[in-house]
């Protein structure tokens, strides 16, 4: 992966870990990695229910919509990501979420966020 599009990326994550901790949210985990695969950001709600987020950001529309990347199969492995983080920090049994985010830059710097709860 290009160095460019690890930055658009690690801004994209940072953009949203500062959306889910101003709606509150504490972040537990960024960039938790297993065999499996990465689980970008892990956090919790105030009402203790634990969000694992996918982040997609793109610079354009030209490959499509952020949330066109997020398929059935990478849903399906974000759930087994979150059971092993739940097993992984003693949790399973809680209320927990796979949520996706999408972080559009426009040319001009700015940036718009559309946020999903519950992809499963």
């Amino acid at each position: 992966m290009g160095r460019a599009k690890i930055r658009t990326g690690a801004f994209g994550e940072q953009v949203i870990v500062g959306y889910v901790q101003a709606r509150g949210d504490e972040v537990l985990d960024r960039n938790w990695r297993i065999r499996e695969g990465e689980i970008d950001i892990v956090s919790m709600d105030q009402d203790g229910c634990f969000h694992f987020i996918e982040v997609k950001t793109r610079s354009s529309l030209a490959f499509g919509h952020p949330f066109e990347a997020i398929n059935q199969d990478k849903a399906h492995r974000m759930q087994r990501l979150a059971l092993a983080w739940l097993a992984t920090h003693g949790a399973l049994g809680c209320e927990w979420s796979i949520d996706a985010a999408a972080v559009l830059i426009q040319q001009d710097g700015k940036h718009s966020i559309e946020y999903r709860g519950s992809l499963l």
